[in-house]
């Protein structure tokens, strides 16, 4: 064989396994739903790149048998030149340093990092030659399917192939980081995914500040507590409010006659639900039952609070306001490290604003305050937590209105 024939063809398997090393990188990272979208718009290369990438397994097969052989071939040819041109002692030893620099550079790190940029393009570059490849040396990969599939049963993978919440969390973030989504589509995600991990209490509204009115309210009471609290349904209770009897409507109250009001005419027959209940079961109850609000019971049978639909969907897309709500902020940012905090936020939520996680038992900022003091608290009472310093700044009855928290750096702090 003349030199120039050899260097033509170690030329060829360069090049070939420079396609065979992009080609692993391209199909191994590749975006999975453009190629899905490119291929239901009946582009006839995604469609392949997704047939081949379904047989991933006969696929890699290929690439490695393709690539060993491309490179084998160009090492050999390569020793004969180098024999040829220097002598048979370091002809050898010369041809090995050359080939490992060149194909390391032009038949690996190049084309993957070329491939790794465009995926998807590359993909469906390589993927017409790749499927007649992948018919060609069907007999070779067929013998190493049967071998991988012998070592699998050797050896078997004890965790289960499934993507996870934080996988996904993960990927959420990443897309986020990339730009591909925007920070409200990253947090609708993120609440959409976390949705089934919540219970009725961490949504709920608690007791104290449930509206109730008792089963005798004359019809004067009940407009005043529609038109003075902006709600759309009240419960109604027998005596005391752990004996909630009924939930009247708005709609209901205001189309009943007032000369011949009977508040029995128009009540309806509240739902139950226990606080520890989780909310994507309750959602389903929700709609099966045509409801829009159910009675929260503790585990003493008493009534913890109540719960909504409203309260259900602000978790997945954040605060809903109409015409009539006063509009309140439970986190305020006042300056740099200072925080006006409702008593009633949720603490989960607020120390995860300060990158603190803690399995806190209470629910609220007013009862986790209130667990740390061992006392009730009062206006002007302090604590420390980690690298906050919080301030009791307001009261409303022996109830936390709402508290000032300062965060120390945590360079300051050590």
């Amino acid at each position: 064989m003349s030199e120039t024939l050899s260097i033509i063809i170690i030329l060829i398997c360069l090049i070939l396994s420079a396609y065979f090393s992009a080609s692993e990188t391209a199909f191994s990272t590749f975006n999975k739903i453009k190629i899905k979208n490119l291929a239901e718009k009946g582009n006839r290369k995604a469609k392949l790149v997704l047939n081949i990438s379904e047989n991933y397994d006969t696929m890699l097969s290929t690439i490695l048998i393709g690539n060993n052989i491309v490179n084998i071939l160009s090492a050999s040819l390569s020793t004969i030149l180098f024999i040829s041109w220097i002598n048979e002692t370091s002809g050898p030893t010369v041809s090995t340093a050359v080939m490992t620099v060149i194909v390391l550079i032009f038949g690996e790190i190049t084309p993957k990092t070329l491939a790794k940029k465009r995926p998807e393009a590359f993909a469906m570059f390589a993927a017409p030659f790749l499927k007649f490849l992948m018919v060609i040396l069907f007999v070779f990969t067929f013998i190493f399917k049967k071998w991988q599939d012998f070592i699998s049963k050797l050896v078997k993978d004890k965790e289960e192939d499934q993507v996870t919440e934080e996988e996904i969390l993960t990927l959420v973030e990443e897309a986020t980081e990339d730009g591909v989504l925007d920070e409200d589509e990253s947090e609708l995600i993120k609440s959409a995914i976390e949705f089934g991990d919540l219970e009725v209490i961490d949504i709920f509204t608690p007791r104290v500040d449930v509206k109730a009115l008792p089963l005798d309210a004359t019809y004067e009471e009940i407009d005043q507590a529609f038109t003075g609290n902006a709600f759309s349904r009240l419960p109604i209770y027998d005596e005391d409010i752990d004996h909630i009897v009924g939930i009247i409507y708005y709609k209901d109250f205001y189309q009943a006659e007032e000369e011949n009001f009977k508040l029995s005419d128009i009540i309806k027959e509240p739902m139950f639900v226990m606080k520890h209940k989780l909310v994507n079961e309750l959602l389903k109850e929700f709609q099966t039952n045509k409801q829009h609000f159910a009675v929260v019971s503790d585990e003493f049978g008493s009534v913890a609070g109540i719960v909504t639909m409203e309260d259900i969907l602000e978790e997945i897309v954040g605060e809903i306001w109409d015409e009539y709500d006063e509009i309140h902020e439970d986190v305020k940012k006042v300056s740099e490290n200072v925080y006006i905090v409702s008593g009633k936020a949720n603490i989960d939520k607020v120390l995860e604003i300060f990158d603190i996680e803690k399995d806190i038992e209470p629910v609220t900022v007013n009862g986790w305050i209130a667990e740390e003091l061992k006392t009730l608290p009062s206006r002007g009472a302090k604590l420390q937590y980690e690298n906050l310093k919080i301030e009791v700044i307001k009261m409303k009855g022996r109830r936390i209105e709402s508290v000032k928290i300062t965060v120390i750096p945590k360079e300051i702090e050590e």
